[in-house]
């Protein structure tokens, strides 16, 4: 099945590029609300799927024991720009489990946000909490010293915290995560590739608790309002995250990863969302997901035009000239 073109970008008035993709919004009752594509079809959640990944941190009381609020939650979620105060949350959290940068198993690299590049102006490098996933391997360390669990290794397939957080993935989901369709995310942990729809019904329950039992519903409510109330921590300066979020505050979950994929949670209509922009692109599943929250969200008028207004970024030149449009196709209308 050849998934429909879902995103446009011209330059002038000729379509320069297309993106092919699939959306998936569910209910919480397991019940498909919008699907378009092949949404049979697995793929790697990569980051998207963060929130999911933290539950054990809440649900195992290391997040109270060491008095985590949103701040640290949303930063548990995240897929940050390392800026300063990224990385000093990530250090503070930590810090309350005894540990430093020296535990973190996820790999340095140079941080996205252009004022960081004060890093290289003083001849810096950066360290392994400038990776964007430090605070989510934060709270893996976290969840390890709280429960007594020796956090060497904690990113390798069969250590107990990868296994608190696969469970907790196939609980959630529905899917079956196993060797079969296992393969290593970029910050070293297992990721697993499962139908897109389970990952719009995982995030119809988390927005919901329906199907959980109290506590996970507790944590997952907490896990997504953290998030909602602390955009900037889950993403950074100018990050499409933010800016979704921020159209309607604390009514929208989103949560960008990899290759072009997104889930998100519509916790008022008890909605999960699930995408993937085929050839893996940023800008078309940023499209894409804006796009869905428009149509969904249409009821109110003015986040309505908003979100649409993010569904349709302009490409500019090099001195900031508007010459074409990203566009959502009549598929997403």
């Amino acid at each position: 099945m050849s998934n429909p073109v879902l995103v446009e970008v011209t330059r002038g008035s000729v379509v320069e590029s297309r993106h092919r993709g699939a959306v998936s919004v569910f209910d919480a009752d397991g019940k498909p609300v919008w699907e378009i594509g092949d949404t049979d079809r697995p793929v790697f959640p990569r980051s998207a799927v963060k929130a999911i990944q933290a539950l054990p941190l809440v649900e195992s009381g290391a997040a109270d024991a060491y008095g985590f609020g949103n701040r640290e939650l949303a930063l548990a979620c995240a897929s940050h720009s390392g800026e300063p105060a990224h990385v000093e949350l990530a250090r503070a959290m930590l810090a309350r489990a005894g540990l430093d940068k020296t535990a973190l198993e996820c790999g340095a690299h140079w941080p996205n946000h252009e004022a960081t590049l004060a890093l290289a102006r003083a001849g810096d490098v950066p360290s392994a909490l400038h990776n964007n996933c430090s605070g989510k391997h934060a709270g893996f360390l976290c969840t390890c010293v709280h429960s007594g669990i020796a956090h060497q290794g904690y990113v390798k397939e069969g250590h107990a915290q990868q296994e608190m957080v696969r469970d907790a993935m196939q609980s959630v989901t529905g899917a079956a995560h196993n060797n079969d369709n296992s393969a290593i995310d970029g910050c070293s942990i297992p990721t697993y590739a499962v139908p897109l729809k389970n990952f719009a019904q995982g995030f119809a329950r988390m927005a919901t608790g329906r199907g959980f039992s109290p506590e996970r519903a507790k944590a997952a409510k907490r896990l997504l309002s953290a998030c909602m109330a602390e955009p900037f921590l889950v993403a950074g300066t100018g990050k499409a995250d933010v800016a979704l979020m921020q159209a309607a505050p604390r009514r929208i979950f989103v949560k960008t990863g990899a290759e072009g994929v997104y889930c998100a949670a519509l916790p008022e209509l008890g909605l999960g969302i699930a995408l993937k922009c085929d050839d893996g692109a940023g800008r078309g599943a940023e499209v894409m997901v804006a796009a869905v929250l428009a149509k969904l969200l249409r009821s109110d008028e003015a986040v309505a035009a908003r979100l649409t207004q993010l569904a349709h970024p302009p490409v500019e030149s090099r001195i900031g000239a508007k010459v074409g449009l990203l566009q959502p196709t009549a598929a997403l209308n």
